[in-house]
């Protein structure tokens, strides 16, 4: 079995090239830039070069993307030709190749308005029967290639799965706020309660999604790690997301003193990734709990994977005023 990864230079892309060399197995990586995980540079709009990289292969991975960062530097002609004319390409070549399962990676960006309340309003809670309301051009393009995978696996009977990410990038937060008041590992911390999973529980998503999408046919999940919370506890969270927290971690408070950390006071959203480990029989490993646990032994939560990574960025130059610019 040969897997085709694509956005082999990015983040997820890298982590999957990774681990399927770590393991034996024949992958090969396409992106636009050269990197030692890249096999083939192209891009993925090129029908020629897309034909030719999936010569032979018989599962995609689709994690080639703009990003929500490029919004600032991208037009958003750019955002429909990579995000969705791309994804069309590759769906096209895959049924004329005989590929038997194709995952692609969507975001839980795209929920976007969808994902804060109005003042005074109970957290969301956010699994896939609520609707997205996308609110920049990268949140809207995501949703049309979701669109367009689910026309081709009803239509030609390609498997596809759709992965609904949230965050697992190590950059720092784009909101200058949130930068001030708290470092980067304890902001990673506590999205991990709500909003966030390990770039190695990612990866086995995908994997896991590659094996079950024949049998699925067709399916869209959220990915993040399973909250400790239920939906009682939305209005609890908004209004005092630390007293619930303290409530179900009791020594939480002295061991994030000790690291100079806090908790946030309010929660806006909850991602609930219940039945993408269901569907896939996915447990991912490193959720608040396992934070905690590190924290007692003086150890790194973040993965082995996220640290070989490190930060990428998005673009190739450096701006004075944050990780990325910011826009819409």
């Amino acid at each position: 079995m040969s897997i085709l990864v694509t956005g082999s230079a990015g983040h997820l892309g890298e982590a999957i090239v990774r681990r399927l060399r770590s393991e034996g197995r024949e992958v090969r990586g396409i992106d636009i830039k050269p990197s030692p995980f890249t096999d083939h540079v192209g891009s993925i709009t090129d029908e020629a070069f897309v034909r030719e990289a999936m010569a032979g292969a018989s599962r995609v991975i689709h994690s080639a993307t703009l990003h929500k960062p490029h919004i600032a530097t991208h037009a958003q002609r750019d955002f429909v030709q990579t995000n969705v004319a791309g994804t069309v390409v590759l769906l096209e070549s895959a049924v004329a190749r005989g590929v038997k399962a194709f995952v692609f990676t969507s975001t839980t960006s795209s929920y976007g308005a969808a994902l804060s309340p109005p003042p005074g309003e109970p957290a969301v809670w956010i699994d896939e029967d609520v609707v997205p309301i996308p609110k920049n051009i990268y949140g809207a393009t995501k949703i049309a290639a979701e669109g367009m995978c689910e026309l081709v696996a009803r239509r030609d009977r390609l498997p596809v799965i759709v992965l609904r990410t949230s965050r697992f990038f190590p950059e720092d937060d784009d909101n200058a706020g949130v930068r001030a008041e708290y470092d980067s590992l304890n902001m990673q911390a506590n999205e991990l309660l709500y909003r966030r999973a390990d770039i190695e529980d990612i990866v086995e998503a995908h994997l896991l999604a590659v094996e079950r999408a024949p049998g699925l046919g067709f399916g869209r999940y959220i990915v993040s790690a399973t909250p400790p919370f239920s939906r009682e506890d939305a209005a609890a969270l908004r209004a005092d997301a630390a007293a619930v927290v303290r409530k179900l971690f009791p020594d939480v408070e002295a061991l994030y003193a000790a690291r100079g950390w806090k908790l946030l006071p309010s929660l806006d959203r909850i991602y609930d990734s219940g039945r993408a480990s269901r569907a896939l029989d996915w447990v991912p490993r490193r959720d608040f709990a396992f934070v905690l646990d590190c924290l007692r032994r003086g150890e790194d939560f973040r993965s082995e994977m996220a640290r070989a990574i490190g930060v990428k960025g998005y673009h190739d130059v450096v701006f004075d005023e944050g990780p990325y610019p910011v826009a819409g």
